[in-house]
């Protein structure tokens, strides 16, 4: 099986800044193409960013210019620094692996439980 953990979320005030770490852990292969939703109080889960295993990036317009998405393919880590953070950007953030190759098991989806990020002055 395979476990996604993510830390790094808090209480940040307007302007600031934050940096997500998603650590993959048990049977993982390869973590192949990696991504960050996010999901605000009352709104649908969204795409934030994603990243190809050779490190191709594509962000969701309302992040683009202020968060990077990077990763860590051998210490299967994913990471989100979040720079210039709005209040609109508050809301628990889950990292995902569409397709994560487990070995025996095969490719599996997999989320992690979410970090809440909450900024607020």
């Amino acid at each position: 099986q395979v476990q996604l953990v993510e830390s790094g979320g808090g209480l940040v005030q307007p302007g600031g800044s934050l940096r997500l770490s998603c650590a993959a852990s048990g049977s993982v292969g390869s973590l192949g193409v990696m991504d960050w939703y996010r999901q605000a109080p009352g709104k649908q889960r969204e795409l934030v960013a994603v990243i190809t295993n050779d490190g191709r990036t594509r962000y969701a317009v309302s992040v683009k210019g202020r968060f990077t998405i990077s990763r860590d393919n051998a210490k299967n880590m994913v990471y989100l620094q979040m720079n210039g953070l709005k209040p609109e950007d508050t809301a628990i953030y889950y990292c995902h692996g569409p397709g994560v190759d487990t070995g025996a098991y095969g490719f599996r989806e997999v989320w992690g439980q979410g970090t809440l990020v909450t900024v607020s002055s």
